[in-house]
């Protein structure tokens, strides 16, 4: 498609570049394949996409104003507070619900909202001039900036592509049980790395109370975090995807590193006021040298009426910022002291956070006079329980500890908790606490009652299913595998970013090795199904 000239015109009233507006570029859309039926002359259902004014100028900036945040004529989408265009949700814009037509199969036009548009005979938009119609959306449809480059989506549409869910979305909740939330889809370039926030209304008919949070991301997502703002902490938050954090008003829901299933203890549920407001954050990671990433998230939501659970369940982010490690390849520890007045907590979970340099992450008892007390948690073990025999830290799959039932901890000024992480620098510089995959963290996650009165010790709700045990990872020479129980390997595979198997074994025992050496260094994934039918999988990074 042809916009120089178009764009060049437009710039002087919305006093951006020309290279940085997809704005203007859905406006040439509009005028390709929608303004025959929804001209200044005849704007079918009202609707106007040509645009009036003497200018194309005063055109393309009134067809922006006829669709940002305007209610639409239909009366099915205005009756559900749908807009036009509803900056940062695709699914709550009906334009974008009538151009669809199978781009994103889980939006869908509802009875009463009409057929699809363009209408039959008319030329159809194709998936890219779709596609760049909800970036533009779910990034909070900017009159200005560049929101994605065309070229990665025309390069992703003709079958450069890898995709974070091939075999399409996840099962959603029947909604007697729940409702799914969507984060996405954004695009990585090869290589390119990208955090991204997103502020999500809820809108719930009603309080509810919520008993299971199942997280699915993919394989090449390094994390994602469920934050809620307090009340009107979300005020000054701009609509769609960001990257600032702006973290100044909320609190945390939940954080995983992979797709993760939480249910939470009979009699327990987080509490979700109808008004609720989240902030979803997804960081991804394309690993491949040649591929486009399409990079989605989505979160199963299981509810409750109010009213069911006896206690309401918290979770805490604790952080130390503080950690410079320089790159000497020594062990370097940092410590911190947790101290906070809640008086006596129960505790569910507890987990641990670092980045690639990362070695070890442990949780102690603090005990008066800042002694260290009993180890409760570490990350080097399976399920983070301490005392396993073959402890092995795998910064990208940190478990979580579950415990069942729930841990008294006293949090006052005498008594609270120590947590303790370690790490060996071999990189070219030094590094400090900081978002990227290049920088490092230290981070500890606490989920917790305040009292137990009614909750029920049910061990089948919280325990995860045991994985393979892989180490060392990075790896360099040889990878050893070794399967929980009694297992036996039928089948390992190893796969490298775009897929591809490069490494295969078959009828293997409990515990193997497998030579690596001969590969290039880079990420990779592994596939191993045991003999019983069950299968592992997970990521392994070869130096």
């Amino acid at each position: 498609m042809k916009l120089a000239s178009t764009l060049l015109l437009l710039l002087a009233t919305c006093s951006i570049s020309v290279a940085q507006s997809t704005s203007l570029k859905v406006y040439q859309i509009f005028q390709d394949k929608c303004a025959q039926c929804h001209s200044n002359a005849q704007p079918q259902a009202g609707l106007d996409l040509e645009g009036q004014g003497a200018t194309l100028e005063a055109k393309a900036l009134h067809v922006y104003n006829n669709l940002v945040n305007a209610t639409p004529a239909n009366a099915t989408a205005a009756a559900k507070g749908d807009k036009y265009i509803y900056p940062g949700r695709a699914d709550r814009s009906f334009l974008f619900r009538k151009i669809n037509q199978g781009l994103e199969p889980l939006i869908n036009l509802e009875s009463g909202e009409n057929q699809p548009m363009p209408p039959y005979g008319q030329p159809l938009l194709n998936d890219v001039e779709k596609e760049l119609i909800r970036q533009w959306i779910l990034f909070g449809s900017p009159l200005q900036d560049e929101v994605v480059e065309e070229s990665v989506l025309e390069d992703y549409f003709s079958g450069n592509a890898l995709q974070s869910f091939p075999e399409g979305a996840p099962e959603a909740p029947a909604p007697s049980e729940g409702f799914q939330i969507k984060m996405g889809p954004f695009y990585l370039a090869p290589g390119e790395e990208v955090e991204y926030f997103q502020k999500y209304e809820l809108d719930l008919p009603e309080d509810q109370e919520i008993t299971r949070v199942e997280i699915e991301m993919g394989t090449y997502s390094h994390h994602f975090i469920i934050y809620n703002f307090n009340p009107g902490g979300d005020a000054p938050i701009p609509a769609g995807l960001r990257l600032d954090a702006d973290h100044s008003d909320i609190s945390l829901v939940a954080a995983v590193q992979e797709s993760t299933d939480l249910h939470l203890p009979q009699g327990t549920a987080f509490f979700w006021d109808n008004q609720l407001v989240l902030d979803l954050n997804s960081h991804y990671i394309n690993y491949s040298a040649s591929a486009n990433y399409q990079a989605e998230a989505y979160i199963n939501v299981y509810t409750q009426p109010q009213g069911t659970a006896a206690q309401e369940m918290y979770t805490e982010l604790l952080v130390n910022g503080d950690i410079p490690i320089p790159n000497n390849g020594d062990i370097i520890t940092h410590t911190q002291h947790i101290n906070y007045n809640l008086g006596e907590i129960y505790v569910w979970g507890v987990m641990g956070h670092t980045h690639q340099y990362g070695t070890g992450y442990k949780v102690y008892e603090r005990l008066p006079g800042g002694m260290q007390g009993d180890l409760i948690y570490d990350a080097s073990c399976p399920q983070g329980t301490p005392g396993c025999v073959s402890p092995f830290f795998d910064y990208q799959h940190i478990p979580m500890r579950y415990f069942e039932p729930l841990r008294p901890t006293l949090m006052t000024p005498l008594y609270g908790l120590i947590h303790e992480a370690s790490w060996v620098n071999d990189g070219p510089f030094p590094v400090n606490f900081g978002p990227t995959s290049d920088d490092e963290m230290m981070v500890m996650v606490i989920m917790y009652t305040e009292d137990i009165t009614g909750v029920v010790d049910t061990e089948e709700a919280i325990i995860p299913e045991e994985g393979a045990l892989v180490y060392p990872n990075p790896a360099s020479n040889n990878i050893d595998f070794q399967l929980p129980g009694n297992a036996k390997a039928s089948q390992v595979q190893l796969l490298d970013a775009n897929g591809k198997i490069v490494l295969e074994r078959n009828k293997l025992e409990n515990t193997f090795s497998m030579d690596v050496s001969p590969l290039p260094s880079g990420l990779y994934f592994y596939r191993l199904t045991s003999m019983e039918g069950n299968l592992y999988t997970g990521k392994v990074v070869i130096r």
